[in-house]
């Protein structure tokens, strides 16, 4: 039972911290408009990833994975996320206020992580195995797993979000504007990442 719960909360905390576009979101999101905003986009995992869950361990049981569906999603998480580094990019000074302007936090974290084939590939080649294993062990496994997993996932970008919000007020002016280059720059190349797995699963 502890050997599952430990390997969701590893693989969670690994998959929270690992730089990615849902982490460049919440330190973007965190900046602009304050920590809460970060905070919303670290929890879009807990809305995104009921539907990936389910769709993956039904097709594991069916049909197996599928390299056109994850081909599919990485050139619309790559689109996506190209957008989000033209809008990164743009963007003018910190807002005198948090909040200001309309920062849809949780919805641009739901579509980046929705459309990113990688919850999709660590579901089908990891974590759904491990829920089938550990349900082979016990009914209580597969939900110590899945839990740790999400507490430390959801929990090490929350904790990220809180630690940039409180050191935001270092990033203004020139150093703002810099940083923005920066993840404008880390989103564009997520996006190169994104349409080349796809170029690896439609034509693999």
């Amino acid at each position: 039972m502890l050997s599952f719960a430990l390997a969701g909360a590893i693989l969670g905390l690994t998959a929270g911290l690992s730089p990615g576009p849902l982490l460049t979101l919440v330190v973007l999101q965190t900046l602009r408009h304050g920590p809460r905003e970060g905070v919303l986009v670290s929890a879009a995992p807990l809305l995104t990833d009921v539907p990936i869950v389910l769709a993956v361990l039904l097709a594991l049981r069916e049909i197996g994975p599928s390299g056109v569906f994850l081909g599919i999603l990485s050139v619309g998480g790559g689109c996506y996320v190209l957008r989000l580094a033209w809008e990164t990019w743009r963007s003018g000074p910190v807002p005198a206020e948090e909040g200001a302007g309309e920062a849809r936090s949780l919805r641009k974290g739901a579509l980046i992580n929705f459309l990113n084939p990688h919850p999709w590939l660590f579901w089908i080649t990891v974590g759904g195995p491990l829920v089938f294993r550990a349900g082979q062990a016990g009914s209580l496994e597969p939900w110590l797993f899945i839990g740790f997993f999400y507490f430390c996932l959801v929990g090490s970008k929350v904790a990220v979000a809180l630690t940039v919000g409180r050191f935001r007020t270092f990033f203004t002016g020139r150093a703002y504007r810099g940083l923005m280059v920066v993840l404008a720059a880390v989103l564009a190349g997520f996006s190169v990442f994104l349409f080349h797995e796809a170029w690896r699963w439609l034509t693999g």
